[in-house]
């Protein structure tokens, strides 16, 4: 039997995750690809043996992707069809699903193939974690982010590259991408960032986030921020650390003014250490803190920062 992978991109970690997740079911991993992306090769170092490359479809349609994964799931008949949990990887095997006709688990943790599968997925933002059965041959899920690590195997084989043309229809190209926007912030990149530091309605304003950005930019860091403030128009959407921002694993993660609501914890879980600063000693954030401060973040931030300075002075 044989385990198709949906890889979004093959230089992303959670593109990576997912076929590491993949790898330890056993199977022989299929990775399936839209147009021709840089750094394929490396997909045989997360296991991959095969890469199956769709192309004609270099602007984003989902339902055309989709179709791409569907025409390979009739000639490889895999026993699941795994993608990476981005909005994509969730999108994409969503219309896989409603063109099979199958369901699709999103947020998954573990897997036991089968018929039912049985499965563990994240709910409720990251609050619960659940227990299900998931009917149909292939199993269609995709992967919650970073419920595992990415990781290479030792003696990788080599690559089988094969190219096809999926046979969409007028109706899959409907909703397109027709074009991308960079982010409008230059530096670190918030997803691969190894510091993040992140103010939240306790920062006041707009004009508050000078003492975060401060700080950020002695470490290295990016800047984050929580719905609250994307909500206030403070920062950009680009920013937002959560279950409908980013979602993040940095070595340490550094909330600031942030109370710590089910939905941006959500975001951060994959942070290897989290320092909370909030004023509100009982704010539910410090019940996932491994370091917590109870203060004014505009008294203790500045501090930091000039700690740091004076380290580095010396």
């Amino acid at each position: 039997m044989s385990l198709l992978v949906f890889v979004e991109d093959p230089e992303d970690d959670l593109s990576r995750q997912a076929l590491t997740f993949s790898r330890a079911l056993g199977e022989e991993l299929h990775a399936v690809l839209i147009g021709a992306p840089a750094a394929i090769d490396g997909l045989a170092s997360y296991g991959a043996s095969v890469a199956h490359m769709a192309t004609g479809l270099d602007a984003y349609a989902p339902a055309a992707w989709a179709q791409a994964i569907v025409e390979l799931i009739g000639r490889l008949a895999p026993s699941a069809v795994v993608g990476p949990g981005t909005d994509r990887g969730n999108e994409v095997l969503a219309h896989v699903a409603a063109k099979t006709d199958r369901p699709m688990a999103a947020n998954c943790v573990s897997l036991t193939p089968g018929d039912p599968a049985s499965l563990v997925r994240v709910r409720w933002g990251g609050s619960l974690l659940e227990e299900t059965l998931l009917h149909g041959s292939p199993a269609l899920l995709t992967v919650a982010p970073h419920a595992v690590a990415a990781e290479t195997v030792a003696s990788p084989a080599g690559l089988v590259i094969e190219e096809f043309v999926p046979q969409v229809s007028d109706a899959d190209l409907v909703a397109r991408a027709s074009e991308r926007a960079g982010a409008l912030s230059a530096g670190v990149s918030l997803a691969d960032a190894d510091v993040v530091v992140s103010g939240g309605r306790g920062v006041g304003s707009a004009e508050g986030f000078g003492v975060i950005e401060e700080l950020a930019e002695l470490l290295g860091g990016a800047v984050g921020c929580s719905r609250a403030v994307t909500s206030a128009g403070w920062r950009p959407h680009t920013d937002q650390v959560g279950q409908t921002g980013t979602k993040i694993s940095p070595e340490i993660y550094i909330a600031c003014g942030i109370s710590g609501a089910t939905q941006h914890m959500a975001g951060c879980r994959g942070a290897k250490k989290l320092l909370a600063i909030n004023p509100d000693g009982e704010a539910s954030i410090f019940a996932n803190a491994d370091y917590a401060v109870i203060g004014d973040l505009h008294e203790v931030v500045p501090a930091i920062s000039t700690e740091i300075r004076k380290a580095r002075s010396q």
